[in-house]
């Protein structure tokens, strides 16, 4: 079964109405399988669930991500892939530092050999099923490196596999390569599994990637009892190898399979709905669906055509400004939607200048904070004391005389002598490396460790992570700091603690290895900082997905920067973008303002923007266009004609209503007017004569001789000036 879910359908509840119908049925909870992108996902099902059956009956439902469930397998399975049980998950700031220190060890350039670089071709490599190993029988793959002049490439990755090896740990790739490898290499486990999930249910089924694809398909192949929900128009994540592929072959896969869609929108108006519609349908590549809304028509999309970003940031401001003097709206009614993160800095300072509290969706999450992580490598080390990087990031935390050097004479003899870095802790007695100082210092260290080992037997999640961060001095060390930023950390290691008392209170295992793994599980989308709940989201469309606003503003919408650059090289990039663009649109409940610039500030000069190719995609009848020029618009006014719920006009404006926006080569004829010697006037310097003329096209500069105030260079595209 496919569920064809349009933007606003409500997709999420279809998976949870078809498991309670399951369950109606008499169908075992142990049989059915269900996996989400995000634990939030995963957690929202199991609620509703929760509220329609008694706990005993659907406690057993293997309910969460595809890396969480994926890791159970592989724990209850580990001595067939020859890992222990207690095997530590490797977020990806582990891997990050493990790439990191094994180029230093190695000697290497770092700029030819860049950390995330080097990090994200590994995962690429191993999303492709091309190990260290069979990387050798890649003679393409050696020569893109080469060129590269990464020539260490196979050594780094090699060196990588086998220190996580090592370490006892997996990073987010092994989860989903081993997951295959085991069903694939056992057929008795395959089997297993097989009988076991009798009914899969998966959520946004057009996010998977080619390795998800391929273990869904073996598991599900024996019953072919699977029931998928997506919606291949929000199909944005093929940087992260998500195919589109998967949804719309899916009737290859299961001929016998039946199709629903739910076309119904309860979240937008009809414009917004209607203009979505009309964008998407350029599309070749999707499955035919006509989404519709019984909401109110609303207001139409307004287009809005600035001469800079930054004009286009002060406009954006002072229209939520404007809309929060004029309606009962919240800073929390608005998101701001860019294509890249470095739109956000001229947004940001706008938004400064007049109070308005923002908040950076996707910015650094609660568990990536450097106090939490701190703890936490604690946490790891007990649970796993093989996990290099988390005995790294304690070893002198807080600081116990163990400086840098003695940390890497210790892993340089780990690696001598083919052993984990705990080992020779252990052992240190026998080393003979270290000054009795320095052997002293490790010797606490180990004891210390020893001790919460010992008490973590007797204890709940909760009550060691509290001894530990006694014990170890850390509470100490965070309540002594008096400043901004130290009673920050110091608020997050309580919220930590109030974190694990409610874990420890609520989940059945309360151990502390759960807790462990459920925080190294936490995907990027559900990292969300609510400190300021009462703020305007600024965020990537991409981080977008999945929310919904009140007011949206769509910003930046140029050639080359949305659609980007990047994907105008084939029809498939391109089409991908306009499901990007789909996805902001279709984020907005009542209204959506989108706006670009006829000029962007780059590389230390004024860059020429065309309009988005997405613009003019838009059926004219759902949108306005205007041009912002007056300056007084940035103080007092804001950019479009709306209308709150009770029919009242809430804003008068005076802005030139565009028939059509001016191409680049239209406005650049508009310069070849001003030529030397011509007779100008300026609405500041009064009249005067052009003496020199500089540059060519958008930056291209006159220089005048006024009569009242001397000669000046000015910039023509932005002069405004007067033919006499």
């Amino acid at each position: 079964m496919m569920v064809i879910a349009g933007a606003g359908s409500g997709k999420t509840r279809v998976l949870t109405s078809r498991i309670i119908h399951l369950l109606n049925n008499n169908i075992y909870d142990y049989n059915i399988l269900s996996l989400t992108f995000t634990n939030k996902a995963a957690k929202e099902m199991r609620e509703r669930i929760n509220n329609s059956f008694a706990r005993d009956k659907t406690k057993n439902i293997w309910m969460g991500t595809f890396h969480s469930i994926f890791a159970r397998i592989l724990r209850l399975e580990a001595h067939q892939i020859n890992y222990p049980t207690n095997f530590t998950i490797y977020d990806t700031e582990d891997c990050k530092n493990l790439v990191k220190s094994i180029i230093k060890d190695k000697n290497l350039d770092k700029e030819i050999y860049k950390t995330n670089l080097i990090r994200n071709r590994i995962s690429f490599l191993k999303n492709n099923f091309i190990t260290s190993e069979s990387y050798k029988e890649h003679l393409d793959l050696q020569e893109a490196d080469k060129i590269a002049k990464r020539t260490e490439f196979a050594s780094i990755y090699k060196t990588y596999e086998s220190k996580c090896r090592k370490s006892s740990a997996m990073d987010f790739d092994d989860l989903l390569l081993k997951t295959y490898e085991l069903l694939c290499n056992n057929k008795d486990t395959l089997f297993k599994y097989q009988n076991k999930f009798k009914y899969i249910l998966i959520d946004e089924y057009q996010d998977t990637n080619h390795i998800q694809y391929l273990i869904i398909k073996k598991l599900a192949d024996f019953h072919k009892n699977i029931c998928v929900v997506g919606d291949d128009a929000q199909s944005i994540y093929s940087f992260r190898g998500a195919t589109i592929k998967n949804i719309l072959n899916f009737k290859l896969d299961y001929p016998k399979f039946t199709t629903y869609k739910l076309e119904q929108n309860y979240r937008s108006s009809k414009n917004i709905v209607q203009a979505a519609n009309s964008i998407i349908k350029h599309n070749e590549r999707q499955i035919q669906k006509n989404i519709w809304t019984e909401n109110n028509e609303g207001d139409k999309i307004i287009i809005t055509k600035v001469n800079t970003d930054k004009e286009e940031s002060l406009l954006v401001s002072n229209t939520i400004k404007h809309i929060k003097q004029l309606t009962d709206a919240h800073n929390k009614d608005f998101a701001i939607l860019y294509r890249t993160n470095a739109q956000s800095r001229s947004l940001e300072e706008a938004l400064r200048k007049n109070n308005i509290a923002y908040k950076i969706y996707g910015g650094i999450s609660f568990y990536q904070r450097k106090e939490i992580k701190d703890i936490l490598a604690y946490c790891r080390v007990l649970v796993n004391q093989k996990d290099e990087e988390a005995l790294k990031r304690i070893i002198n935390y807080p600081v116990r005389g163990i400086g840098i050097n003695s940390i890497q004479k210790l892993i340089s003899y780990a690696n001598e002598q083919n052993t984990n870095l705990w080992n020779v802790i252990c052992n240190i007695d026998a080393i003979k490396l270290f000054n009795k100082g320095t052997k002293n210092r490790i010797i606490k260290f180990k004891q210390l460790i020893i001790y919460f080992l010992e008490q973590s037997k007797i204890l709940n999640a909760f009550e060691i992570v509290n001894e530990i961060i006694k014990k170890t001095g850390i509470y100490e060390l965070s309540i002594s700091d008096k400043t901004p930023e130290g009673i920050s950390r110091f608020e997050n290691v309580q919220e930590l603690l109030n974190g694990l008392q409610d874990f420890s209170e609520n989940n059945l295992l309360n151990s502390l290895s759960e807790f462990v793994n459920e925080v190294a599980l936490i995907t990027d989308q559900d990292n969300d900082n609510t400190n300021i709940r009462n703020s305007v989201t600024l965020m990537t469309v991409h981080a977008a997905k999945g929310l919904e606003f009140q007011n949206v503003f769509i910003v930046g919408l140029e050639e080359n920067l949305f659609p980007s650059m990047l994907s105008l090289q084939n029809m498939e990039d391109i089409e991908e973008e306009r499901r990007l663009f789909y996805v902001a649109i279709t984020r907005a409940e009542k209204r959506l303002f989108i706006s670009f610039t006829s000029n962007r500030f780059k590389w230390g000069q004024f860059i020429n923007c065309e309009p988005s190719r997405f613009i003019y995609e838009i059926d004219e009848k759902y949108t306005e266009k205007k041009e912002a020029k007056n300056k007084e618009l940035f103080q007092k006014n804001i950019y479009l004609k709306t209308k709150n719920s009770d029919n009242k006009q809430i804003n008068k404006i005076k802005l030139k209503r565009l028939p059509r926006f001016l191409s680049s080569k239209e406005e650049n004829n508009n310069l070849i007017k001003f030529k030397v010697g011509s007779k100008v006037k300026h609405i500041k310097f009064g009249e005067g004569e052009i003496i020199s003329l500089e540059e060519d096209g958008v930056n291209k500069k006159a220089i005048i001789s006024f009569k009242m105030f001397g000669v000046k260079k000015l910039l023509l595209r932005f002069a405004k000036l007067q033919l006499l």
